[in-house]
């Protein structure tokens, strides 16, 4: 794996984090709020919005998530998507290089196990796993974004650490798609510096193509 550039500090250790606290709280709740029927649209014009999308055209590897804590669901998406080819992966809590992500290989068969953050997760030891820089496209969840491709998280920082890497090579990148509810996203962000920006963002709404802010 490639070597990953940002520092050890702590992901919450910054003047804007109480300022972000406050958002991921409640964003959080936004998304918690939704009701069950609602959620299932939402997935539903999330399948939609991600089928057009000119990014995902051509990717045969990406990576995707389990839903939690009232996150968007991509399952509906990965449904159809599987029957075009394209292979589907899942994050897994590396045992050994703490706070960062590898990959495993993600069918309707693989056995999963809840991490210690209660998340359902591949085996690390079984199945095939696959390195950052060889995904055509990461997918992950949001608690919050904005226009110019500001993000909010979960404030672990995991995306952040596994993905460093896309700053100073970034033609290994894979096209960084953040999904969230549409009415999680906010006028602006407080950004941090180890922040890796997306390309785009995906909504139940709409698709998103991010331009960075200038002085941003």
């Amino acid at each position: 794996m490639l070597s990953n550039v940002i520092s050890p500090q702590p992901f919450e250790d910054h003047p804007n984090s109480q300022t972000r606290s406050r958002l991921r709280k409640s964003l959080r709740q936004k998304r918690r709020s939704l009701s069950v029927q609602e959620q299932h649209v939402a997935a539903d014009r999330l399948a939609l919005n991600l089928l057009q999308h000119p990014d995902l055209y051509r990717a045969r590897h990406v990576a995707i998530y389990l839903p939690n804590d009232g996150e968007i669901d991509p399952e509906v998406y990965a449904h159809i998507a599987r029957q075009r080819g394209i292979r589907f992966y899942l994050p897994v809590l590396h045992p050994v290089h703490h706070g960062r992500l590898v990959f495993s290989a993600y069918t309707d068969s693989t056995p999963l196990t809840p991490n210690r953050f209660g998340i359902p997760e591949p085996p690390f030891h079984e199945g095939l796993r696959r390195p950052p820089w060889a995904l055509d496209a990461v997918l992950f969840p949001l608690v919050g974004f904005d226009r110019f491709g500001g993000r909010l998280g979960m404030g672990g920082g995991f995306y952040d650490r596994t993905f460093a890497f896309t700053r100073s090579r970034p033609r290994l990148a894979p096209k960084l798609i953040g999904l969230a509810h549409e009415c999680q996203k906010v006028s602006e962000l407080p950004l941090e510096p180890w922040d890796i920006p997306l390309h785009s963002v995906v909504t139940d709404n709409r698709r998103y193509r991010m331009k960075a802010k200038s002085g941003r």
